[in-house]
């Protein structure tokens, strides 16, 4: 009979197996449930729960299976986006038995990352193929960061299933699990493939332009090109940048609303500081790896709080625009997290009932200004590519100073970024930074700077949905799903969403 033990401490020079010796002589094998990292001692260590099996026994690992529905529906769900949500949206639905079709305006992994390395390179970007567009959606190019704060179920069945198509294992036990950019890529493609082999039509560089609906009730969508798809139901996992489709929506009377949404600057630090802060005298320790971060702070009186996001260890700043006229930064790492960059958004929440009243497009205007704003930072210097930076001492001193080493592979381009804020934003980040180092010490550094601008946290609107049945509010069989309808906030977190999604439409076919 297997054996349970938790908080197993393990020192930095040991081994898991010489604690399972003396915790349970003889046993066989074993299973990590949990580990993670505690830090905030003088020395660091590991902290395990494991389960221990006899040597005649065999580890039971969960396979999450899943029923067929009993029907099968007379027109096949529709899902427009290929992001964490729509992909396994689509992998559940067939998982229960149910064939779909997916529309993506943005390539498959391979050909969109030749569009993003044009971007990079030369400044050319491609509107429907992108950092945020394409196969694999936003979080293709990001840290692979599988950590959420949601509590749901269908958590270890994404981790189960990202590991089935080629995740590392350990993704389903560490505390803070990543993929990392270079492996989740390699995770889609053969994703991909199971899809179509097992009921789901993909059509990738079809852009979906219109939801269609009959007295309140889904009917189809409109392509680019003008052909008609009609179905029932439909799926909307655009993700957090599709601003016109969702006008669209809006058009048509779907019940959206604004969001509260965050914004602010990538703060880059040799990570060999944020090493030495975080893991002090062990900082060069072969078994930590590249040291991460969480940040936050939060002022009662106003209710506005500044808070680090998307941390990138041994990572990189790119950038991720989708608009030829401004300019987007975000953070991406691999699996090895090994360059010598560390990256973190700051960023500050704006509330949208506060901030912008019942103007519910507000949230979406003002971002569309700030990156604006950003891009012509850069230009007014004749770059066009590049992003625009300045050193913490810079924002903090409010001038122009020399630019540092970067890992980002658009190039730096030295601005004023604490003029690029409403001045209530940039005080907010200024004394955010100043509270990060008392907790942190060296977090001001003369090798810290800022690149902007962070500006795709989540989306500034919510598409109003039924908390039970998932379906819009307002227009019977659409479904939205994940970053882009106000749902989620990270990889899993948008995963888990169109799980639940499709079993909520598995429930008609029972």
């Amino acid at each position: 009979m297997s054996k349970l033990f938790d908080q197993i401490k393990v020192g930095l020079d040991e081994t898991l197996e010489e604690q399972l010796q003396w915790l349970d002589p003889g046993y066989g094998t074993y299973r990590i449930l949990k580990k993670s990292i505690d830090a905030r001692q003088q020395t660091p260590y590991w902290i395990y729960r494991v389960e221990t099996y006899k040597p005649n026994e065999t580890p039971i690992n969960p396979t999450y299976l899943v029923e067929k529905v009993k029907k099968t529906p007379s027109q096949k769900p529709l899902i427009i986006g290929a992001g964490p949500a729509g992909l396994f949206a689509a992998l559940r639905l067939l998982e229960r038995g149910i064939p779909c079709i997916l529309f993506e305006q943005g390539s498959s992994a391979s050909e969109r990352m030749k569009s993003i390395a044009a971007y990079w390179r030369y400044g050319k970007l491609n509107p429907t193929n992108n950092v945020c567009f394409g196969e694999g959606g936003a979080g293709l190019y990001s840290d692979g960061k599988l950590i959420t704060r949601i509590k749901s179920p269908y958590i270890p069945y994404v981790l189960n299933r990202l590991v089935k198509f080629g995740a590392p294992e350990e993704i389903e036990y560490l505390s803070n699990p990543h993929v990392g950019s270079d492996k989740i890529r390699k995770v889609i493609p053969p994703m991909r493939e199971f899809l179509r082999q097992n009921g789901c039509e993909i059509f990738f560089d079809t852009k979906v332009e219109k939801v269609l609906f009959k007295e309140n009730k889904v009917s189809g969508v409109l392509l680019a090109d003008g052909v008609i798809v009609s179905s029932n139901k439909v799926i909307l996992a655009t993700g957090h940048s599709s601003a016109g489709i969702l006008e669209n929506l809006f058009t048509d009377s779907v019940e959206v609303e604004g969001k509260s949404f965050a914004v602010g600057l990538r703060i880059e630090h040799p990570q060999n500081e944020i090493n030495q802060i975080q893991y002090k005298a062990y900082a060069n320790h072969p078994s930590l790896g590249a040291a991460n971060y969480r940040l936050a702070s939060h002022d009662k009186k106003t209710g506005i709080g500044v808070y680090s996001f998307c941390m990138c260890p041994g990572g990189y700043v790119i950038s991720s625009g989708t608009d030829k006229e401004g300019v987007v930064s975000n953070g991406m790492s691999n699996y090895k997290r090994n360059s010598p960059f560390a990256n973190a958004a700051i960023v500050v929440s704006i509330d949208h009932q506060q901030s912008f009243g019942r103007d519910i497009f507000a949230g979406l205007k003002f971002r569309k200004e700030l990156e604006e704003r950003a891009k012509a930072l850069v230009t007014s210097k004749g770059g066009d590519k590049q992003l625009p930076t300045q050193s913490v001492f810079g924002f903090l001193e409010n001038k122009e100073v020399s630019l540092l080493p970067s890992s980002t592979p658009s190039g730096c381009s030295s601005a004023r970024l604490d003029s690029l804020f409403p001045q209530k934003i940039s005080r907010k980040l200024g004394e955010a930074l100043e509270k990060f180092n008392l907790s942190m010490p060296g977090f001001i550094s003369p090798q810290a700077q800022l690149l902007g601008i962070e500006t795709r946290t989540s989306c500034p609107i919510r598409i109003v949905r039924n908390p039970e049945s998932l379906e819009s509010i307002s227009h019977q069989g659409l479904y939205p799903a994940g970053e882009g309808a106000g749902y989620a906030g990270g990889i899993t977190s948008a995963a888990v969403d169109g799980v639940r999604i499709a079993e909520a439409i598995s429930l008609h076919y029972q």
